[in-house]
């Protein structure tokens, strides 16, 4: 697909394929329809002035319920790579240039509570399949109301969006070793929900090395007092296992894909170095809802948080202790003027850590020699403001901007009379400026400006060199966004298309040393152009009918991503495109369900070529994608519920490196993914019945 048309066109070939469906009787399954939360507006996604991706729980619920990542890459503009299994990467319009594990450079809320770190990294691993109800990704930069991170936002509600009592088993049992047990309780009332979710799953892994077990309990409470106040709090404990197999060569990748890295020099392989993360997270927070009056209302969190992080690589053993604490609040006030509606926020957020790394020699998995020992103090914080103005004739306009600042302070106390480093970085203005406008009869238009910002990571400055890098600066841009959501044909058809221009300075990017350590470097400007698109098509919708639910669907991503101006030593690669960034993506697929409780879902993926490092010498080749899922879901009796069913994803079995290590030494950049593989599965649902009141 060396050209691939934009999914737009396609917007006007559906429609002609189904002009005498009856009107659609389910309103509850229109996408535009679905409220969301971001910047503060719990607006129709249709009406709202920025590219945002939601996913449902139909949507997480097509795959098989181990993984948010499919669902994830079956939306335009996002790529979530999974290097062996639990090590998760997320790439948000191009943000994997930071990230060779872990998520970074994108802002991740939890049930309202920062989950990203004030260090800059988001252990986003350590949440199970089951502690996801929707996600919210608010692409382009949210700096003007949700502080540093260039990528994008996540906003992750595990609550369910109707509450019922009861008890959900669910199993599920795969290829290579997988096994899924989640089993989560629903206790009290309306007013007064608690849920505990417990997740244990396992799996062997396609290649070499690569076991994984996660074990995740959660306690989720809703309490509403009264009319004025709701208080919510959340609670997760989570302790994950993972080997880490390592990339391999073209050449080791051609001849036994299923490979560990093997010994190389004085490196050991994978095996050898018992190559693995050991990691524990705890985190509680609470989020009180309080309405001063009809019109002001007071939204606060407070949160603490401890992770553990054990980590024997092939040169070193690394053990983090990253103790931190945070907050936010925002005050918002609203109020009604003859055909104007203003609302305006504002507020702050703030975190602080108390982080501490040692290095070791690694002796086959286990720490030997103290190589350094450093404490890390760091801080971040973010004073905001928005105003959001809904006029008459259907103008909205929204303007919001925030001041932010960081700093971080690294004491190596394995060197006597070492004399701390210090870093802050400069207090950065961050401006949005959104319109929108409802053109005709559902057809929505919107154009934005806004400034991102993110300061170097904790692991960015501190990499696996050990090298403080204190010169790293933090990187910064503009981004230019327009584009159209509408809903035609008595709202079955939902169809969108944004336009985005980014352009990024002091770019951070990461490079790999002879010996495979990460290390980062500011890679002056790059120039980020896309278009993201995608529709869907509710053919069947009717609970009286043979086929009671059908729909097709389909999203495409066009990036052309490139240095504009980028010169390291001798090397100039101004003009090259920017590795990891696939230049289209094409997802589609079918939902069926019919009257006997029979469903089933297809889906198909294409990934352009990707360039594998800032010399664009070397490529990853493309690939197309095809999986499903066949099931029964049926209401058994009145209190129990039975869905059962089973699916292969990579059907024809291709062959293909999800999560390439980017400018590797030694052209070590492949990470192969699962082949062909089969899944099946079951939840049993006991509910208790409401008493009519």
């Amino acid at each position: 697909m060396k050209k691939s048309l934009p999914v737009t066109l396609l917007f006007f070939c559906i429609p002609l394929l189904s002009l005498s469906q009856n009107e659609i009787t389910d309103s509850t399954k229109i996408l535009s329809e679905v409220i969301v939360k971001a910047f503060e507006q719990n607006r129709q996604l249709n009406q709202s002035a920025a590219a945002i991706n939601y996913i449902g729980k139909a949507q997480l619920e097509r795959f098989n319920n181990t993984s948010i990542l499919p669902a994830l890459n079956s939306t335009p503009g996002i790529r979530m790579e999974e290097r062996s299994p639990g090590s998760y990467r997320m790439n948000v319009r191009g943000s994997t240039l930071r990230s060779p594990f872990g998520v970074r450079n994108v802002k991740v809320y939890w049930n309202g509570i920062p989950f990203t770190d004030p260090g800059g990294s988001t252990y986003l691993n350590q949440l199970g399949y089951y502690n996801f109800n929707s996600i919210e990704i608010i692409k382009g930069p949210g700096s003007s109301l949700y502080g540093a991170g260039n990528g994008g936002i996540i906003l992750i509600d595990g609550q369910p969006g109707k509450w019922t009592q009861g008890i959900d088993i669910n199993y599920l049992v795969g290829s290579f070793g997988l096994d899924n047990l989640n089993v989560q309780v629903k206790a009290g009332k309306e007013d007064a929900r608690n849920i505990f979710s417990y997740t244990h799953q396992t799996s062997n892994g396609y290649r070499d090395h690569t076991y994984m077990r996660r074990d995740v309990a959660t306690w989720q409470t809703q309490i509403k007092s009264n009319a004025r106040q709701q208080l919510n709090a959340s609670v997760l404990y989570g302790d994950l296992y993972y080997q880490t197999p390592g990339a391999v060569t073209k050449s080791e990748y051609n001849t036994n894909p299923k490979s560990a890295r093997p010994a190389a020099g004085t490196l050991p392989s994978a095996d050898q170095a018992r190559a693995a993360i050991y990691q524990k997270t705890f985190l509680a927070g609470i989020n009180n809802e309080y309405y001063l009056n009809e019109h002001f209302l007071n939204t606060s969190v407070l949160y603490g948080a401890f992770s553990q992080i054990k980590n024997p690589t092939f040169r070193n053993y690394e053990r983090r202790i990253e103790p931190h604490f945070g907050g936010r609040t925002i005050f918002k006030w609203d109020h009604t003027f003859s055909y104007t509606l203003l609302q305006f926020l504002f507020g702050g957020e703030a975190q602080k850590g108390f982080f501490n790394t040692k290095t070791f020699a690694n002796v086959n998995g286990k720490p030997g020699t103290l190589l350094t020992d450093d404490d890390i103090n760091n801080w971040i914080y973010s004073l905001f403001s928005q105003a959001d103005l809904q006029l008459a004739h259907n103008w909205n306009v929204t303007a919001g901007v925030s001041i932010n600042k960081s700093s971080i302070m690294i004491t190596r106390l394995s060197v006597p009379l070492f004399i701390p480093v210090k870093k802050t970085y400069n207090s950065e203005w961050a401006p949005r400026l959104a319109i929108s406008k409802k053109l005709i009869r559902d057809l929505w238009m919107y154009a934005s400006i806004s400034k991102g910002f993110s300061p170097p990571t904790v692991q960015e400055v501190l990499p696996s060199t050990s090298v403080i890098s204190t010169l790293l600066q933090a990187e910064h841009g503009i981004n230019y966004e327009a584009g159209i959501k509408s809903n035609w044909l008595q709202k079955r058809l939902y169809a969108e298309v944004n336009f985005f221009s980014y352009q990024l300075h002091n770019a951070i990017v990461q490079r790999k040393d002879a010996s495979n350590a990460d290390y980062f470097t500011n890679a002056g400007s790059t120039k980020q152009h896309g278009i993201e698109s995608q529709a869907s098509y509710q053919v069947f919708d009717n609970l009286h009918h043979f086929i009671q639910d059908g729909k097709i669907w389909i999203s495409h991503t066009w990036n052309s991503f490139h240095y504009k101006d980028f010169k390291q030593g001798a090397n100039d690669y101004s003009g090259k495109k920017l590795p990891s960034v696939a230049p289209h993506t094409v997802a589609a697929g079918i939902d069926l369900s019919v009257k006997a409780g029979l469903y089933i879902n297809l889906t198909y993926f294409y990934s352009a070529r990707i360039a594998l490092n800032d010399a664009n010498s070397d490529y990853a080749s493309s690939y197309n994608l095809f999986g499903g899922r066949i099931g029964w879901k049926k209401q058994l009796v009145k209190k129990w519920g039975l869905n059962v069913f089973a699916g292969t994803d990579n059907i024809f079995n291709v062959k293909y490196s999800l999560g390439n290590d980017i400018n590797a030494a030694g052209g070590r950049y492949y990470n192969v993914a699962a082949g062909r593989n089969y899944y099946i599965g079951l939840t049993l649902q006991w509910m208790k019945l409401q008493k009519n009141k």
